[in-house]
């Protein structure tokens, strides 16, 4: 699926992409960074359509593979939005270089997932089991979730850190007790004999969340053209309701990588649910404990846990103001 904290690897090209980017992107461009990931296919939508033009925007999209190197390329002035999950940003806020919650772009409804031996029944049951999942990821955010919810935490399971491909693999393979992985490895692990999907991501909506994200200095030197690049994606995101195939042909053309064949795409989408207008006014309404905030709120405790995040804030002092209307 995607992203390290996000799902992904360390690119050396996107590592040189990175860096051969200006110190600071010009002013009339606005380079914002992704993953190979369907769920910011709508920006391509935006770009091939023509919505950005009509907002007044010149964006320049740029594939950074690691959140490792897009994060710190945003905080560097490199690039001016990086997309992420919620719970990546916080593990790069730092008082030198404050970062502001856009808006949402997707959020995993049944893409993320749990799968586990049969006689494993509930969240309860993984006590004392071998788990395999990537540390320091969305994924471990997911369990730790479901574990707090269940009245025990991360010290309650034996934790096998690998990739999510390498859990999921690790599961088919009896190596393991249970993986916290995605498609195709939620398919796989729960049509093998010994397993069975315990729980994936549509039971908790807006947990793995997408977002656009910022500094506070770039957001504002350039607040218009954010208000500009959320009015973009609104419109790409009813473009693409009403015109599913063909989105897709574009989105997974502009996405490339393990997405480029549309029929991938189509599949991947299913898993996931793109963020319209309405969906990001209730969202991202900082009045709502059970949008952002809650999420937000939630990546804080279990962040300072782990001992991944040691920020301390409010968090709906981390949201950007008005840009979602």
């Amino acid at each position: 699926m995607k992203r390290l904290i996000s799902k992904i690897c360390l690119s050396g090209a996107a590592l040189a992409t990175a860096f051969s980017l200006s110190t600071a992107a010009s002013a009339e461009t606005l380079t914002i960074a992704h993953s190979t990931w369907v769920g910011y296919g709508p920006l391509y939508i935006a770009q091939e359509e023509g919505f950005f033009e009509e907002e007044g925007l010149d964006v320049d999209l740029v594939v950074m593979e690691d959140v490792k190197t897009r994060m710190p390329a945003l905080a560097a002035g490199r690039i001016d939005v990086a997309v992420t999950t919620i719970d990546t940003v916080l593990g790069f806020y730092t008082e030198d270089h404050p970062l502001t919650y856009l808006f949402a772009l997707d959020d995993s409804r049944g893409g993320d997932g749990i799968v586990a031996n049969a006689d494993i029944k509930t969240i309860e049951d993984l006590k004392g089991k071998n788990v395999a999942y990537t540390e320091g990821s969305v994924s471990q955010f997911f369990l730790s979730v479901l574990l707090k919810e269940a009245g025990m935490s991360l010290s309650d399971v034996n934790s096998m850190n690998m990739s999510a491909g390498d859990a999921g693999a690790a599961f088919v393979a009896k190596r393991v007790d249970a993986a916290v992985t995605w498609e195709p490895w939620l398919t796989r692990g729960k049509d093998t004999e010994h397993g069975h999907l315990l729980i994936d991501s549509s039971k908790a909506p807006g947990l793995i969340t997408d977002i656009a994200v910022t500094t506070e200095e770039t957001l504002k030197s350039r607040r218009p053209e954010m208000e500009a690049l959320y009015r973009a994606w609104a419109k790409a995101i009813a473009w693409q309701k009403a015109n599913e195939e063909a989105a897709d042909v574009i989105m997974a053309k502009g996405v490339g990588g393990w997405l480029e064949d549309p029929a991938v795409f189509a599949e991947t989408r299913a898993g996931i649910a793109f963020y319209d207008a309405d969906m990001n006014k209730t969202f991202m309404d900082p009045a709502n404990e059970n949008g952002i905030v809650g999420t937000i709120a939630n990546a804080m405790t279990l962040g300072k846990e782990s001992g991944l995040i040691t920020l301390d804030a409010d968090p709906k002092s981390l949201l950007a103001a008005d840009i979602v209307k």
